[in-house]
């Protein structure tokens, strides 16, 4: 076999050996290749489960904590909430007014006056002046006391005893701009000239 023969079949031998050696290679690398592609997706696909997992376990909780609610248990606690309900309403209501507004002599009962509980406002505010309506127990206004006096003198308590007269259960009452003595309950309707609103109770 002459050198050139043998040349050519080595040649042979050695594109046949070193294809499949490539082929080989390239099937291993695929293989590894797919093998972390499929990894790589299990990977991404775990924190999806686990999220579903956890979207159950919360839901699961909510449920348990709603048997807990309807259980005999937690009556106690529902009771205390419907208390604390009642308490946020009642502080809401807080800030009535009188309807219709009373006042009344010393001996009248002060508070939220309404038409089966005739209390007297002590919270009176005059429409026409803006001021608050003075209160004083036990006393009534003197004859002589006019306009100029309070315009002069409200809401200085104590010049207005200048013009106070002692007198068991009346009770005497003034703005800036009007004045009123009272021995009985009295409704402001039926006094149009006293232009005095209830401005709201607080208790």
């Amino acid at each position: 076999m002459d050198d050139d023969d043998l040349d050519e079949l080595l040649d042979e031998v050695e594109k046949k050996f070193c294809s499949k050696a490539s082929a080989a290679s390239s099937g291993v690398r695929r293989s590894k290749d797919e093998n972390k592609q499929e990894k790589w997706s299990a990977a991404k696909c775990e924190p999806h489960k686990s999220s579903v997992s956890e979207d159950i376990d919360a839901l699961l909780e909510e449920l348990l904590e709603d048997d807990y609610d309807s259980s005999p248990q937690s009556k106690g606690e529902q009771f205390s909430k419907r208390e604390q309900a009642e308490k946020k309403l009642s502080s809401q209501s807080a800030g009535r007014k009188c309807c219709p507004v009373f006042i009344g002599g010393s001996s009248v009962t002060n508070g939220v006056g309404t038409a089966t509980s005739k209390r007297s406002c002590d919270q009176l505010r005059c429409n026409s002046c803006d001021f608050r309506v003075l209160m004083f127990d036990d006393s009534e206004w003197d004859p002589s006391c006019d306009y100029l006096f309070l315009r002069n003198n409200v809401p200085d308590r104590h010049k207005l005893q200048a013009k106070l007269k002692k007198r068991k259960g009346l009770r005497a009452y003034a703005c800036q701009c009007n004045w009123f003595s009272s021995s009985e309950t009295t409704d402001l309707r039926n006094q149009p000239q006293l232009r005095w609103v209830c401005g709201k109770h607080l208790d």
